[in-house]
């Protein structure tokens, strides 16, 4: 059936993630398997009968700086998918009060989301990163369609690639036709960071360790900026984007790519307790807030997941805005001091540190078993379109 049905491409992908299956002891074969059968126990039956609102993968949501001020969305899918809040009232649960505290409800601690936590979650996380979370999170096609509204064509283009980590996207930026030699890949991670220079597909890049929240760069100094899988560890996500304005030239493009929030209630629960899981909406406000003018969103996602978002997705969409004007952001949401500062890294671990490192750890580990579920979803309906040629959007 999967050799009459799917592109050879898509049967490659198929058949090299049942032998990546077959290779795990039978404890692990079993576990993901429990996992996928009580997660299809506990969907509720609607998700059974309606493929994913307001539109699948490629969707683009567009909103001016003045609709959005006025505090409505122009999109070309229906705008009940996105939740749209008024100016100003940014859901920013994890960011800096005016008196510098961070303020987050007890069943939101996203405990990840901190410049500590996040440096030696990816101490031990960059030794599997590009084997194990690029293949279920992070395709090249998904990056290739992620890239593309940035319009990175120009080989001369001054770009900076913020949380590049490993270089995986940074590579991306390479192939869209950006000179090596005119990019800046920076990272927090000195361990995710020794990983991209031994890629040869990056020589030529300028690798350096730097803070999302205080760019090392000059105002008005580079023409693109890319942020691909950082945000979600940002204390302050509005600081960081309104950083990514000062950055870039008048007319230039601001590019971030991220996780966007589930709404199935397991999968709520473990992404609040991992890290920072955005919605559409507040990408949208944070951008529109800072300044950002021709504001767009583009659906992206791993393509078994047939446009499926109810779990919610670690990339899950690319967000793009125009700087119009030079100078710094002058956003209207006063951010108050910064919460943290990477000067404290790496910093000694007491016992709640760690606790929080390992119980957020956990909350990360069912983010890598979701893919293998819903690939398992989709073998299992596989047959069904033999009959029924609709089946996955209707039953994913």
């Amino acid at each position: 059936c999967a050799a009459v049905l799917c592109e050879d491409s898509k049967l490659k992908r198929i058949q090299l993630a049942i032998i990546a299956m077959a290779g795990l002891t039978p404890s692990w074969q079993m576990a993901c398997l429990s996992m996928a059968i009580a997660m299809l126990a506990l969907e509720p039956a609607s998700a059974f009968s309606f493929g994913a609102p307001g539109g699948g993968l490629g969707a683009v949501l567009s909103a001016s700086h003045t609709a959005t001020a006025r505090g409505c969305l122009h999109a070309s899918f229906p705008a009940n998918s996105v939740r749209v809040m008024p100016p100003g009232a940014l859901a920013l649960s994890a960011s800096s009060t005016a008196d510098g505290s961070i303020k987050r409800p007890i069943m939101k601690q996203r405990l990840i989301q901190h410049k500590a936590e996040a440096f030696w979650f990816y101490r031990y996380l960059s030794i599997v990163y590009d084997t194990i979370v690029n293949p279920g999170h992070w395709t090249e096609e998904m990056r290739k369609a992620a890239l593309i509204p940035a319009e990175l064509n120009k080989p001369d283009l001054e770009t900076v690639d913020v949380g590049g980590g490993t270089g995986f996207c940074t590579i991306g930026i390479v192939e869209e036709g950006v000179k090596p030699e005119r990019i800046t890949l920076m990272d927090q991670s000195p361990h995710q960071l020794a990983k991209a220079r031994a890629k040869d597909k990056l020589k030529g890049v300028t690798i350096i360790e730097g803070d999302a929240e205080d760019l090392p760069f000059e105002t008005d100094s580079k023409d693109r900026y890319v942020s691909a899988g950082s945000i979600e560890y940002w204390p302050d996500p509005q600081r960081g984007i309104c950083e990514s304005y000062r950055v870039i030239k008048p007319g230039g493009l601001a590019c971030c790519i991220g996780p966007v929030n589930p709404t199935f209630p397991p999968s709520q629960w473990f992404a609040d307790l991992w890290m920072l899981f955005p919605t559409e909406a507040e990408y949208i406000e944070w951008f529109t807030q800072a300044g950002f003018e021709d504001v767009k969103m583009t659906r992206i996602g791993p393509w078994w997941y047939h446009g499926v978002r109810r779990h919610g997705l670690i990339m899950g969409c690319s967000v793009t805005g125009r700087k119009p004007l030079n100078g710094p952001s002058l956003p209207k949401l006063k951010m108050g001091p910064k919460v943290e500062t990477r000067a404290q890294l790496p910093e000694p671990f007491g016992f709640k540190k760690i606790l929080r490192l390992v119980l957020g750890t956990l909350g990360g580990f069912y983010y890598f078993l979701v893919p293998v579920y819903m690939l398992l979803k989709h073998l299992l309906i596989l047959p069904l379109t033999l009959v029924w040629k609709d089946a996955h959007k209707k039953l994913m």
